[in-house]
């Protein structure tokens, strides 16, 4: 079905529409300096379309949760769990609901990870529920930012990594991606670069400029034009859109932002004890005590310093005894070997989550003597993925293993695991593990999930998947020169099978 959008006005007259089908298809990029109007189209976009597609708005400053009161958007506070906001993004595709995530009031870092728990829930959704959604990223630049800023480079990834899914690969699962950005120079351009739909707004910077006119096939010389746009008025191309760069103007919309552009207001008279207003603290007001500066110690005299200098070093104390026994760092590690082996011997602890999988080690531990202060979780989650991959004592003593063991610490920890098991088949030689056996290592029964978790490594440039001519798959891991034997993907987890033998 051919659902054509009203944007506004064309410069010939006529009106200007989008093809919102086609839009579902190809995606779309807006740019505009900041008041160039990218708010009042992306509403424009969002009201027209309501009532054909359903909605999902990343909104980083509150200001279209308004759309709740007209067009029945839900809008979602993001001040919630990553792990909550996840299952709500899915449970929003499966109940085909329009929403405003409303990130207002959160510092930068956490909203890039809200946004990315959201992002990620909505990618992840069962393939039943791939409806299609128009899915709007407003201020797209705080969320796949060109270059490193003063968040942590963990956010920064996830939330790049987010987008990028968005806009690459969520055609295929109906998450058709409409992003604004102030300046492209800003936006990651694996992320701009998928955008087949543009809509340029006044922008004033020489580099903006060029990339606007390189993107819609303008001559550079005709790039000065952005710098004239009136408030409101883009320039339009794509295939849902024109052809042509075409210019037009947005039309009104029915509701308002919560912020608006500031204007002049007259100033009030000035009251005759305006100086008392000021300097009087209010009855309400606490008035803080003043901290002072200490003084600074006088300087030492040179003198002094020279006579401690020149004064012999005092002997060295021997050490005392220590109070408690002396712990043996190998009996120890042992220990805690024999315990988490006893853990993976149950069927079930793949599909149980890391803090049941925790508390269950601490009591095991107290039960078997362990000594020493108790493994945090951190480290627990660490040996964990070590101990799952299963290599021998000479494997794990080798050069490459420590080489994987260092290119696994770059990943999240529910990925190490997965990403353990495939390098110990590469570094021993082993075929390849199946879906099956990797979707047990990362705690699910989907085979699907399990092949998307080596797509990703791929991605990242860990290693590289390929299928022989039988349709076995191989693994290569370039920065350890090995590669697993090709093994079938569609074998059923021997562990899981001679477990259920077992009982």
């Amino acid at each position: 079905m051919k659902v054509g959008i009203d944007i506004g006005a064309a410069t010939n007259g006529t009106a200007a529409m989008l093809d919102l089908e086609e839009l579902l298809a190809t995606r779309l990029l807006v740019q505009g300096n900041s008041g160039s109007g990218k708010s009042h189209l992306l509403r424009r976009l969002l009201e027209q379309s309501a009532p054909w597609v359903q909605q999902c708005v990343i909104d980083p400053e509150g200001d279209f949760v308004t759309l709740a009161d007209k067009f029945g958007h839900v809008v979602v506070d993001a001040a919630r769990t990553e792990a909550e906001l996840t299952r709500i993004a899915a449970r929003i595709r499966q109940h085909r609901v329009s929403v405003v995530l409303n990130l207002e009031g959160l510092d930068v870092e956490q909203q890039m990870r809200a946004a990315a728990a959201f992002l990620g829930g909505m990618f992840d959704a069962e393939r039943d529920h791939w409806y299609p959604v128009l899915v709007v990223v407003d201020e797209a630049q705080l969320f796949a930012p060109a270059v490193g800023g003063e968040v942590a480079d963990e956010a920064r990834k996830i939330s790049l990594g987010a987008m990028t899914n968005l806009m690459c690969r969520g055609r295929k699962r109906g998450l058709a991606g409409v992003i604004a950005t102030q300046r492209l120079a800003k936006l990651a351009k694996n992320v701009a670069a998928e955008a087949s739909n543009f809509l340029m707004g006044r922008t004033f910077l020489d580099i903006d400029m060029a990339r606007a006119a390189d993107l819609l096939g303008m001559e550079r010389r005709q790039a000065e034009m952005f710098r004239d746009l009136a408030r409101g008025h883009f320039v339009a191309l794509g295939p849902a859109l024109a052809r042509r760069p075409l210019p037009v103007a947005i039309g009104p919309v029915e509701t308002a932002p919560r912020s608006t552009s500031p204007k002049l207001t007259p100033l009030p008279e000035a009251p005759e004890d305006a100086r008392d207003l000021i300097f009087t603290p209010g009855p309400e007001e606490r008035r803080a005590p003043v901290r002072r500066a200490p003084t600074p110690p006088p300087p030492t005299p040179t003198a002094e310093i020279l006579a401690q200098l020149s004064q012999p070093r005092p002997t060295a104390e021997a050490p005392a005894e220590p109070i408690f026994a002396i712990i043996d760092e190998a009996e120890r590690e042992a220990g805690i070997e024999r315990v988490l082996g006893e853990i993976l011997e149950d069927a079930d602890a793949s599909f149980r989550s890391d803090a049941i999988l925790y508390q269950d080690f601490l009591v095991r531990c107290r039960i078997r003597r362990v000594p020493g202060e108790p493994v945090p979780l951190t480290v627990f989650r660490r040996k964990l993925a070590v101990a799952r991959a299963g290599v021998d004592g000479a494997v794990a003593a080798s050069e490459t293993w420590q080489q994987a063991l260092d290119l696994s610490a770059s990943l999240p920890d529910d990925l190490q695991g997965v990403f353990l098991l495939v390098a110990q088949a590469a570094v021993t030689g082993a075929a390849c593990p199946s879906d099956a056996a990797l979707a047990r290592a990362y705690g699910s029964h989907s085979a699907r999930r399990a092949r998307r978790l080596l797509t990703y490594f791929e991605e990242q440039g860990l290693c590289v998947v390929r299928t022989d001519f039988h349709g076995n798959r191989v693994v290569a891991f370039p920065d350890l020169g090995s590669e697993t034997a090709p093994g079938d993907p569609n074998l059923p987890d021997i562990a899981a099978d001679q477990s259920d033998a077992a009982e």
